[in-house]
């Protein structure tokens, strides 16, 4: 027996409980994964909170990094002592052991640490498919990032910045500005006090942009269109303050053509060649430190419920992992 998160109903933290579950030997197909650390993900709080429903009961977690313990029938190219990674697939990820699909597994390079693969495979490639798949930045380019301070924007702010892009960044105060100044985002914009879409016409001179990356949803998604030029593209990809609700795509039509898709990590890497092309670029540009990946918070995995509430409270910044 090891252990795992498990909870019963959608809820609060509260629902979270620290149980013994039975993980058995690997099927066809599978591995036995020991877990060495978990990666914590604001869709963990929509998953939790039955915004995303799941069948009940339910672990948690959708990526983590960790040693191979055994390998089922028709597994090639893994075995036993192998340090590998995953993000997606079958929730779970939350347990100190469990069986995972081979194929959605990805060897981590001796370059990168346990905690920092699973710091960014979600997170990481997320990034890695809007800056390179979504909207490829290119050179020159004056682009938004909404919650830059969070997981997924320090990782797209680096990267954009690296491939040569102007990066405006919204934030919550002053200490997250400082942070993504730090971390490729030549434009903090503090949202409490400053409004996103003034700044944005001050900035690009009234050019606007070519892109918004937007993973708050509710409150800023009919603002970040104010800011894109024609023919620009509305990258919708979390919803972290709500819902958007229905949407008059007419409005498109009338800020200026305008394209809007809403994209998911699930899609971008469902293709075995996809998954190994996103990790391996994710992996080339943090061992090149193009993108630093610092772990800003750790937590028990047993306390999960605890950095649950602090990920909701936006007390964390960057990236948090759960420690086995």
């Amino acid at each position: 027996m090891v252990h795992a998160i498990r909870f019963e109903k959608a809820g609060g933290p509260e629902v979270l409980s620290w149980q013994q579950v039975e993980v058995g030997k690997p099927g066809p197909g599978h591995v036995r994964l020991r877990h060495t650390a978990v990666g914590l993900n604001y869709i963990d709080t929509y998953h939790r909170s039955g915004l995303y429903p799941l069948s009940m009961p339910s672990g948690l977690g959708s990526e983590a990094a960790g040693v191979v313990e055994e390998v089922g029938q028709d597994v090639g190219g893994l075995e036993p002592g192998d340090r590998v990674a995953y993000a997606g697939g079958p929730i779970g990820a939350y347990a100190e052991s469990r069986l995972v699909p081979a194929d959605r597994l990805v060897p981590v390079p001796a370059g990168i640490s346990d905690q920092q693969a699973a710091a960014m495979m979600l997170k990481g490639m997320t990034a890695w498919y809007l800056v390179r798949r979504t909207h490829p930045v290119k050179p020159g380019e004056t682009i938004l990032i909404h919650a830059a301070a969070g997981g997924v924007g320090l990782i797209a702010c680096q990267w954009a910045k690296h491939l040569g892009a102007t990066v405006i960044g919204t934030v919550g105060d002053d200490d997250k500005a400082a942070i993504v100044k730090r971390n490729g985002c030549d434009h903090p914009i503090v949202y409490r006090r400053e409004d996103f879409v003034s700044r944005v016409n001050q900035i690009t001179q009234g050019r606007k942009l070519p892109v918004v990356y937007d993973s708050v949803g509710k409150d800023t998604f009919y603002k970040s269109l104010d800011c894109l030029a024609p023919l620009g593209l509305m990258v919708s990809f979390g919803q972290s303050s709500g819902a958007i609700g229905p949407v008059d795509i007419g409005i498109l039509a009338g800020k200026g053509s305008l394209f809007l898709t809403r994209p998911t990590l699930n899609t971008y890497t469902a293709t075995r060649e996809d998954l190994l092309t996103a990790a391996r670029e994710l992996f080339q540009v943090v061992e090149s430190e193009a993108v630093k990946i610092t772990v800003n918070q750790t937590y028990p995995l047993r306390e999960a419920a605890r950095a649950h509430r602090d990920l909701e409270g936006r007390k964390t910044t960057g990236q948090t992992v759960l420690t086995i």
